[in-house]
């Protein structure tokens, strides 16, 4: 076997009931529970028995998707999957970047509530929409884009699959543009138009938040969204940077293969990122990691 990396699963992945397997089934990721709830009651409660509504809430959405991401990581490690790499999608960076020890866990969960309360806030003040983007090439997607003063492209997640965000207005336009070019827009149930210059107030927040904030050298590479490489001396930067800039995760994915990586973890709850690596990366091995479930299959998988 080739190098293993953890994938961390992004906003959009969240469903009721999430992680309540993994509380029952580790420690570890109990333990992870426990320390949100001290920090923020309530927050296991909500991952465990919150509607879907009240999950989609971005300032619901970001914590609990942070717990359920380390959790199933820290459930993972606890069994002996020692991971060679990390990255994660948007949110999930900042599991990853915990995961890794550039945050204290602490530190971590504290950053992803303010995270989730700026871009909440930053979607109120500019209401924007998303909206995936098949069938075409990158750059035939980028031209139209250019022909909208409020329509940018934001998460490169596969070949034939980049995601758009934008005002609602000039989306629905664009989307017509899209099928006149024999291309399918597929509207996403977001609540802001994230990694698009609508996030730049939340980016400016967040960075004076991480200015006070003690960061630490990783304990194993962690490839940022904003780069597609693995961090370096400016860990705050690219968190930042992230927020208001497309999610390179296709050139990740391609990067993380081309350092030996053939085996994906996904934790997290969701299957979305493994079906983004297959198709990227189509040798490669991907397994879930949402669960007690899915772990002990992926367990089995990996001695077999």
């Amino acid at each position: 076997m080739g190098k293993i990396a953890f994938v961390f699963s992004g906003q959009g992945a969240q469903y009721p009931g999430m992680g309540q397997s993994l509380a029952g089934f580790s420690p570890a990721a109990k333990a992870v529970f426990d320390l949100a709830d001290s920090l923020r009651p309530g927050t296991s409660q909500q991952c465990f028995a919150g509607t879907a509504e009240e999950l989609a809430i971005t300032q619901n959405t970001q914590p609990c998707l942070y717990c359920v991401d380390l959790a199933a990581a820290k459930a993972l490690e606890e069994k002996g999957v020692r991971p060679d790499f990390a990255a994660g999608f948007s949110l999930g960076e900042v599991a990853a970047a915990a995961f890794a020890g550039i945050f204290t866990e602490e530190d971590g969960f504290r950053f992803v509530c303010k995270r989730a309360q700026a871009m909440q806030e930053a979607a109120e003040q500019n209401p924007g929409s998303m909206a995936a983007i098949l069938k075409l090439p990158n750059e035939t997607v980028e031209a139209l884009c250019r022909e909208f003063t409020q329509v940018w492209p934001v998460n490169y997640n596969c070949p034939g699959q980049l995601v758009v965000a934008g005002e609602a207005g000039q989306l629905a336009e664009f989307q017509a543009k899209v099928k006149e070019a024999g291309g399918r827009a597929a509207p996403l149930a977001v609540s802001g138009g994230f990694h698009s210059p609508f996030m730049a107030s939340a980016a400016a927040r967040l960075e004076r938040e991480l200015a006070q904030t003690a960061l630490r050298p990783a304990r194993i590479p962690v490839y940022a969204n904003y780069t597609a490489q693995p961090y370096g001396e400016d860990p705050a930067g690219l968190l930042v940077s992230q927020v208001k800039s497309p999610v390179r995760w296709q050139e990740t994915i391609e990067a993380l293969a081309a350092q030996g990586v053939d085996t994906f973890f996904e934790c997290g709850p969701g299957k979305t990122l493994c079906g983004l690596i297959k198709k990227t990366v189509k040798t490669a091995k991907v397994f879930q990691a949402q669960d007690a479930e899915s772990i002990q299959g992926a367990l089995g998988a990996l001695d077999g």
